[in-house]
Parts: C-alpha cells; structure tokens; sequence
C-alpha cells in the first residue's frame, strides 16, 4: 500500500520582545543665595509639573504575557466533530521557548478519510509588533477574506492543491488578539475518492476551532 500524503506543515517564527524605556527624573539643584523667593519658588518643580517628561511610546502594555496550553484549549466535541477518530489530548509539537510559542496538533484516518488540525498560540512582545506580523502574513495569503467577530482581527483562506492526483484541502485562520496571535491550520484527504473535503467544510471547520483557541487565550489572559 503506498503511503500517505503528509499534509502542509504549519509555519511560524519567534517574534522579538519589546524593551521598556523608563525616563528618569532628576530634581533642580538649589538655587544661589542670591536668587529671589519667587525664582527659588519655581524652581522646586516637582515631577507632576509640566516639565516632567512624558511617557514612551515603547512603554506598552501586554495584556497576553505567555501562551496557553495548545492541546487543552478546545474541547473534546469540538476535535472529535473536527478530526474523527483522533485523540483528544493531541501532540504538542516542540518549541524553543514555550512561553512564547505553543502548538498543538491532531490527525487521523477513519476509513479512507483524513483529517489534520493544527492550533498554535504565539506571544509578540507588543499589540505593534503582533499586527506587523498579522499584516505580513495575510498580505500573502490571496483569495481569502476577513472573518468578523474574532479576536481583534482574523482572516480565513482556504487553498486546494494537488499531489500525484491527491487532492488535498487545507484551511488557514489567522487572529490578533492584542498582542498574541492564534493561528489554526485544518485540512483534509478522502483516499478512496483522491478527491478533498469541500471548502466550506473546511472553512468552517478552521474558524471554529479558532474561536474555542482565542476563547482559551482570553480566559488565561495575564496568567
């Protein structure tokens, strides 16, 4: 029997962390004998003056500070409804720095039909920095479209490709929320038939896996 056709593998890189900048204040020197009260008065500014310097644009705050855990963050009918016959708790796939990056994935034959899911959690160290990245990746991701009501932002595209007349379908849904990203990859293979499961099967099937993922990050926010 020949052997199956691996699915796309989902890709993503480490994001940098943001440096904060804290400015400093230094109090005014007392003044020489000689000055007169008025000026002595003015110059014993206090932080809270007008003068004192305002607060750095790189100074943002991070609402997601790690990423939760991938493989418990849908549930169980959610995975068995999406990939039949697979485990539940799923594989979490190695990563460098956990705290930054986690990913969880699920696959399985029943019958001649294959399903493989993929969640993945990334951390960004500002809201900036994670729509830099969200921008860069839709820009080359064509013939998909915005999905409403998910996250801060999402985009959902679907694509068909074609291997030794395996056709296989693979669903891409990528969301900002604040400064985390949550990327979901779903497709599927029927080996009977070579053909692939329809897109909007596989559509819907990615953007609701999404929405259970950025559940699971909003309900660990700041933890």
């Amino acid at each position: 029997m020949r052997s199956l056709p691996l699915p796309l593998a989902l890709t993503a890189r480490l994001l940098p962390v943001a440096v904060l900048a804290v400015a400093g204040w230094a109090l005014s020197s007392d003044p020489p004998a000689s000055t007169s009260a008025t000026d002595h008065k003015s110059a014993q500014k206090t932080p809270d003056s007008q003068d004192a310097p305002a607060p750095t644009a790189s100074a943002a705050v991070k609402t997601y500070t790690t990423a939760p855990a991938p493989c418990t963050s849908l549930p169980e009918k959610t995975i068995t409804s999406l990939v039949p016959g697979a485990k539940p708790a799923g594989q979490e796939i190695p990563s460098t720095d956990k705290s930054l990056r986690r990913t969880c994935s699920w696959n399985a034959l029943k019958g001649y039909d294959y399903r493989w899911l993929d969640v993945s959690f990334e951390i960004a160290g500002s809201e900036a920095q994670a729509q830099k990245s969200y921008q860069e990746r839709t820009s080359k991701q064509s013939g998909g479209g915005a999905v409403p009501g998910l996250g801060d932002t999402a985009y959902s595209v679907v694509n068909l490709t074609t291997k030794d007349k395996q056709e296989t379908r693979e669903g891409v849904v990528l969301v900002r929320a604040s400064n985390a990203l949550v990327v979901v990859t779903y497709n599927g293979s029927d080996f009977e038939t070579k053909k692939a499961p329809g897109t909007d099967e596989i559509n819907k099937g990615a953007i609701k896996a999404a929405r259970s993922a950025v559940t699971a990050l909003e309900s660990g926010r700041k933890n």
